[in-house]
């Protein structure tokens, strides 16, 4: 048998996230979603299927077979790659089904012979016709479809994560005038971790996990439930509470709640973070701040795209894309959604979207100095971050670069108009 973790065709519902990531790139407790699920899945050669443009982009780090159509000429486990699978419990191979959450397909089982008479060559078209003509199942789970479904969800996957790793214990460097708050067995401090003095852990409410390498300095307060990741830091005096997951390489100051930082963003200074998804090598300048709650007390509508769409929740921050940058003193609207590569500066109370690669100078939105300049930036901030640039990264930049730019200029010949 062979499994084919893949991304459908809702993964546009996850964007500024989703435009440069498969959707189960994507974090939510301690890790991705990819991760969670090859933690259930059965023994089998692995493979993925993502849209095209970002087929070397998940060959190159993931070292897996990507959109390979032998996959489809076996007997195949498919796995929505927006599954939130926090449970841990193993995906049983047996007879030929489709398991559905709603409409959506969350894995199935498919014969060979039934794998060649469906597929056509186009993935969305073979996945309507198993869930049409296989038979099915209903099972209740968390499949991801917008980003606050992210945020939602990740003070429970934290929890959840927590009891799954069985860890507990500091086995790092903790200070002696540091303290823990609650349950000291809701505690795991990595080996090669460091938490400073006057430093309140507080797993009263739940569990805090840190990872190697992270360091906690003076006179900050963690709120479980809480994930440090790898040689992420924690600068003095930040007040971080419950509902928390930094990935690795990040650096966390201020105020933040309920939040996603993917992995090597910053939030080094002073300022408010909540309800919100943070991508990667994102910058938020000091006392950038996201209202995450209408004065009104009203659940959230968002404007992905410039329309309108209701989400639901009372509580939403902010969502902001891959190697974005506020300058000091940005205020973020109740659900803003930012594009990757913008460039934001303050200027009163900012719109509740940005284009991605767009400019937002004395409020007004600009082309800035191009790409070229945006991807120049990109690789200095990358280096100073030990991390390397891939080819197939600026493929996918490019790609998203060119699909983008007729929103792009005709929001910026709006504007000129104004």
């Amino acid at each position: 048998m062979k499994i084919l973790i893949y991304e459908d065709g809702k993964w546009p519902l996850m964007s500024p996230l989703s435009l440069i990531k498969p959707v189960f790139e994507l974090r939510c407790g301690f890790n991705s979603l990819f991760e969670k699920i090859v933690a259930s899945l059965p023994e089998g050669e692995k493979g993925l299927w993502v849209r095209s443009y970002l087929q070397k982009l998940a060959g190159k780090k993931y070292n897996l077979p990507v959109n390979d159509e032998s996959f489809l000429k076996s007997d195949l486990l498919l796995v929505n790659g927006r599954w939130l699978k926090t449970d841990g419990k193993p995906i049983l191979s047996g007879t030929e089904r489709v398991v559905k959450s709603g409409t959506d397909i969350l894995y199935a089982f498919i014969k060979k012979e039934t794998a060649g008479k469906f597929w056509n060559g186009d993935f969305e078209e073979f996945l309507q016709a198993i869930s049409g003509n296989v038979e099915s199942e209903e099972r209740k789970a968390a499949l991801l479809e917008y980003p606050w479904d992210i945020v939602r969800n990740n003070a429970a996957a934290l929890t959840e994560d927590f009891m799954r790793t069985g860890k507990s214990g500091i086995l790092g460097n903790f200070s002696a005038k540091a303290e823990i708050a609650g349950a000291a067995e809701s505690v795991f401090i990595s080996k090669k971790a460091r938490v400073h003095p006057f430093v309140v852990i507080d797993a009263s409410k739940g569990p805090v996990y840190v990872e190697e390498e992270a360091e906690i300095f003076p006179f900050s307060r963690i709120e479980g439930p809480c994930y440090i990741g790898r040689a992420s830091q924690i600068m003095p005096g930040a007040n971080i509470r419950e509902g928390n997951s930094f990935g690795p390489v990040c650096r966390i100051g201020g105020e933040v709640e309920t939040s996603v930082f993917h992995s090597y963003a910053n939030k080094y200074h002073d300022g408010f973070t909540g309800h919100s998804y943070i991508g990667e090598f994102v910058n938020l300048g000091a006392l950038t701040a996201n209202s995450d709650l209408q004065n009104n007390y009203a659940n959230v509508t968002v404007y992905p795209g410039g329309k309108p769409l209701a989400t639901g929740c009372l509580k939403v921050g902010a969502f902001i894309g891959d190697h974005t940058k506020t300058s000091i003193g940005v205020l973020l609207n109740t659900g803003t959604i930012a594009g990757m590569m913008c460039n934001i500066t303050a200027g009163g109370i900012s719109p509740k979207y940005f284009p991605s690669f767009i400019w937002y100078l004395n409020s007004r939105f600009m082309k800035g100095y191009g790409l070229e300049s945006m991807l120049d930036t990109a690789k200095t901030v990358m280096a100073r971050r030990k991390r390397e640039w891939l080819p197939e990264e600026e493929f996918a930049i490019r790609h998203v670069y060119e699909e983008t730019a007729p929103e792009r200029i005709s929001l910026i010949k709006r504007n000129r108009k104004r």
